[in-house]
């Protein structure tokens, strides 16, 4: 009797969703046309190639509030107004804070023997005064106590920090295409409760080496050291990035740091730990920007034409800041410029929207998607007291591209049921070029994130990895690593995408924002 009234029970739940989504799939129309011109313009006539040379190769490096970042926003402004474009403008979403530009950087061990480093300074740091040179101290430091041994014995030298820098052979290709079966997992929704990849020990354990950590910095600073080194994760020379000083206007000062490979790193450390004297020689030049401490986005438009629907928004965007040994190419380079091709593809069809279709290059995201978040709380609502702004009724979607180079293979709907429907008809088209996989599941920290808070649809793109995880953020994250077939398959897909949303009947659903 219990397992009819399941069969039963379930049976109802699933005539009543098949009610509620065919009225859905089946006003969802294709223009099969347009699908057929948006492809034929993106690959036959597509300036990927060329706008990734301009971002990557000649504009540089994106740090956030550096002149590069600056530099890039006044191209990217340029290209959408020689494309015709309409309403652009660089607009500033609020205070970031101070610039910073690497003047010079140069590392390199003189003893026992001359050999180059893999390094560069931690952004944000302070330069050093002028070309140092000492032996590399080696501060074995594990509680606060360990401090005292080196209290007036640092002054003006090179010191270094043990680190766990374990590198292992890569038995696995480092690139990788999601197969079928892997695709068909994305679609699963997990109910229960994740446990934490860390035990409450573990946790502890991090916060005090942070706390520690701290006091260190602190500690150099107040002893007059003239720079840090410090290992980091990756292989084969490459180097993560993170931050040692702040962008904060507060101006507080830091101790010199550069991030050199994890090779280089254990050499030194293993020649000094075997009691042979290491010589470094080091020079860091920077510069602070104080002249503009705010933060800002590029937008621009191909206006609506309905009389009723002109008004409404679909957005795209991609965040053009990145970190600053590489270009930036596959984090963020790559997803700014498929939206800047995506956009083309349109304007260059000369597509007559219902809706008014925008294109935002997001600034600063990588401290914290600041540009996005700023936008959003400027023109859509504020999240934290759930206030709605002028845009909040008008934006149909947002849709974001920030996971490397690798070709489309479908979308996250953030748990938006009502959406799963009218994706899967429109990625009809684009099952011949791999794009085929919508899923209920939620995917984090980039931009759309932003839109999603406020209850505003926002989307993210499943992309197949390719080698992105072993080079975003890195000195390596260059040109050369860049997927220009795929760039080209994804423009297309968003440019349809954009192009349906903008043309349907009614916004896309939404999920409640309470």
């Amino acid at each position: 009797m219990q397992v009819m009234n399941y069969k039963n029970t379930t049976m109802l739940v699933l005539l009543a969703w098949l009610a509620f989504i065919s009225p859905i799939v089946a006003q969802e129309k294709v223009d099969l046309e347009m699908m057929y011109r948006i492809k034929t313009e993106g690959i036959q006539k597509s300036q990927i190639q060329d706008l990734s040379f301009h971002l990557t190769d000649f504009i540089g490096p994106r740090l956030s509030g550096s002149t590069n970042l600056r530099n890039a926003r006044a191209w990217t402004s340029q290209k959408f107004q020689e494309w015709g474009l309409s309403n652009v403008k660089i607009d500033a979403w609020g205070e970031f804070g101070r610039g910073w530009n690497v003047k010079k950087s140069y590392i390199a061990m003189k003893a026992p023997y001359y050999a180059q480093i893999i390094g560069y300074p931690k952004a944000w740091t302070d330069g050093t005064a002028g070309q140092v040179s000492s032996e590399v101290v080696l501060l074995e430091i594990s509680t606060d106590a360990d401090l005292e041994k080196y209290r007036g014995k640092i002054r003006g030298k090179i010191v270094m920090a043990p680190a766990n820098l374990t590198l292992n052979p890569a038995f696995e290709a480092e690139a990788k295409r999601w197969t079928e079966e892997e695709l068909e997992q994305r679609k699963e929704i997990s109910t229960g409760v994740q446990p934490s990849r860390y035990t409450p020990e573990a946790l502890a354990q991090m916060r005090a080496q942070r706390e520690l950590d701290q006091k260190l910095a602190t500690f150099l600073l107040e002893e007059g050291v003239a720079l840090r080194l410090t290992g980091t994760r990756g292989s084969f020379g490459t180097v993560f990035h993170t931050r040692a000083g702040s962008y904060s206007t507060d101006k507080k000062p830091t101790v010199p740091e550069i991030e050199i490979a994890a090779e280089h790193y254990g050499r030194i450390y293993r020649l000094i730990k075997n009691g042979k004297p290491v010589t470094v020689e080091a020079e860091v030049q920077v510069e602070w920007l104080d002249d503009d401490y705010k933060g800002y986005n590029v937008l621009a438009e191909i206006p609506g034409t309905d009389k009723t629907l002109k008004s409404e928004i679909v957005m795209l965007g991609a965040h053009m800041d990145s970190w600053h040994a590489g270009t930036g190419a596959n984090d963020n380079a790559a997803g700014v410029v498929v939206m800047m091709e995506a956009i083309r593809i349109l304007k260059a069809l000369g597509v007559q929207p219902k809706r008014t279709i925008r294109i935002a290059i997001w600034g600063e995201e990588e401290q914290g998607l600041h540009g996005s978040r700023g936008y959003v709380q400027q023109y859509v609502a504020d999240r934290t007291k759930k206030e709605k702004k002028a845009e909040w009724d008008k934006i149909s979607a947002y849709y974001n591209l920030d996971n490397g180079s690798g070709k489309i293979r479908g979308i996250y709907v953030e748990g938006n049921d009502m959406v799963v429907p009218i994706f899967e008809k429109w990625l009809e088209p684009f099952h011949e070029l791999g794009a085929n996989t919508v899923t209920r599941r939620n995917t984090g920290s980039t931009d759309h994130v932003a839109f999603d808070a406020v209850g505003i649809p926002g989307f993210q793109f499943i992309q197949d990895p390719i080698d992105y995880g072993k080079g975003y953020h890195t000195n390596m994250d260059l040109y050369e690593r860049m997927q220009f077939a795929d760039m080209t398959q994804a423009a297309v897909i968003i440019a349809a995408l954009v192009y349906n949303t903008a043309q349907r009947d009614e916004k896309l659903p939404r999920k409640p924002w309470n």
